[in-house]
């Protein structure tokens, strides 16, 4: 079915009340590449079995952990192959620190359509609240959906991060792991371009890629842990647009440079000539 703008431009989608506890907590943060090394007291802060402190990004799979199904690309107006759809960006906003468990009601709308021609992006924006409607965080990320274009809709505008005339502030070196894939799967993203070789084949891929979430949790995770101290409290807003593939095992080369209340971060592929991986991300400082 071809993307219907007058149905899907501004649709609400159904809400979703979830609940999270420090196991999902900590297995998130490992699989984000956090308490890498036993004896770093400050990472082991991260699976605490109790209290685990919460890296914000952990808001970007809290409504979904527990999934077990390959997500749908399936709302009003909208009906696409999962197979022609990549991430396309992603903005995480917390309105105060994350709990390491609770309930919470998250509400999503479909707040742009872009046509790229070849292409469409669809972005939805969403608000996460307590029970007793305190907001916790607003999410707002896009997908890009190949040969979806061509519905007459706006090209939509890109914005891109002016980063400054001169050498970081901070170089990181992030390792990731060959099996990190499948243990961020286990997170709620059971897309199978993660896991099975035979449908990355099909997508062309020549082996299955890292989710873009968690290339974004792994680099936000490294920022804060070498930059802020580890202080996840320091996070206000964490955003990125996915600007390439990375498989697992691979190392990303982490440049930062800090520039008032934001550091202005780049992550590229270390193995592959510093291939892109993530660009425009901005790690905003919390007020």
């Amino acid at each position: 079915m071809p993307i219907d703008p007058g149905v899907a431009l501004g649709a609400e989608l159904p809400e979703v009340t979830f609940s999270w506890t420090p196991s999902d907590v900590a297995l998130y943060h490992l699989a984000v590449g956090a308490a890498a090394d036993p004896m770093d007291v400050a990472g082991l802060a991260y699976v605490d079995d109790a209290t685990p402190k919460v890296l914000p990004t952990f808001a970007t799979v809290a409504a979904s952990f527990h999934a077990t199904e390959p997500p749908k690309v399936s709302f009003p107006g909208v009906d696409i192959d999962l197979a022609k759809v990549v991430h396309g960006s992603q903005q995480i906003t917390a309105h105060r620190p994350l709990p390491p468990g609770g309930k919470a009601t998250t509400r999503t709308r479909i707040a742009e359509l872009q046509d790229k021609g070849s292409a469409a992006v669809i972005v939805q924006e969403s608000v996460t609240t307590t029970d007793d409607g305190e907001p916790l965080w607003t999410a707002r990320s896009s997908i890009f959906a190949k040969g979806e274009g061509g519905f007459g809709g706006e090209r939509g505008t890109s914005s891109k991060i002016a980063y400054p005339d001169r050498d970081p502030d901070h170089r990181l070196t992030v390792a990731t792991l060959p099996q990190q894939a499948l243990l961020y799967r286990l997170c709620g993203d059971r897309n199978p371009l993660h896991s099975d070789p035979e449908f990355a084949s099909r997508a062309g891929f020549p082996r299955p890629i890292l989710h873009g979430l968690c290339s974004y949790g792994t680099v936000c995770r490294a920022v804060t842990d070498s930059v802020l101290g580890g202080d996840v409290a320091a996070v206000g807003e964490f955003s990125a647009t996915f600007a390439g593939v990375v498989f697992p095992g691979e190392t990303l080369n982490v440049n930062v440079w800090e520039a008032d209340d934001r550091l202005l971060v780049t992550a590229t592929v270390a193995d592959r000539d510093d291939a892109p991986a993530l660009g425009n991300v901005v790690l905003r400082r919390a007020q």
